[in-house]
């Protein structure tokens, strides 16, 4: 078992080199591209979790976000989250009339101007499928 084992992560590694601990960007976004399909198609799988976690350690310590991280940790938590879903998901501050209101508005929240309210804070987690939890402050 333990050689079959061995054998079997050295295969892996081969395929899927970010696992190994790679730190190119190829490699980091063929990683990404395999997170996503397995989210899709195969959420169950133990590769989800194993590359989510090198994706994070990634996007944390590597100095092509280090400017992107530290404006997102000057931020209160639920703005600094919907700045993410924003660039994850390309979306603009028209984007969320349904949940915010108007683009001003949404900017003016971005800015840190207003807040976000209990209500808009319900239609995000209920559109990107997160708990209301994650956008409070």
């Amino acid at each position: 078992m333990i050689t079959e084992a061995i054998q079997a992560t050295n295969d892996l590694v081969k395929i899927v080199p970010f696992l190994g601990g790679s730190t190119s960007k190829k490699d980091y976004e063929q990683a990404l591209e395999l997170v996503e399909y397995l989210i899709e198609h195969d959420p169950d799988s133990p590769l989800v979790d194993m590359l989510a976690d090198k994706v994070a350690r990634y996007e944390d310590n590597a100095p092509e976000f280090a400017e992107f991280n530290a404006r997102i940790a000057r931020l209160p938590r639920g703005v600094a989250l919907l700045r993410v879903l924003m660039d994850q998901h390309k979306l603009t501050q028209s984007s969320f009339v349904e949940e915010i209101g108007q683009r001003s508005y949404v900017s003016r929240i971005l800015r840190g101007e207003r807040a976000l309210t209990d209500k808009h804070k319900a239609r995000l987690a209920a559109r990107f499928k997160l708990p209301f939890e994650a956008f409070n402050e």
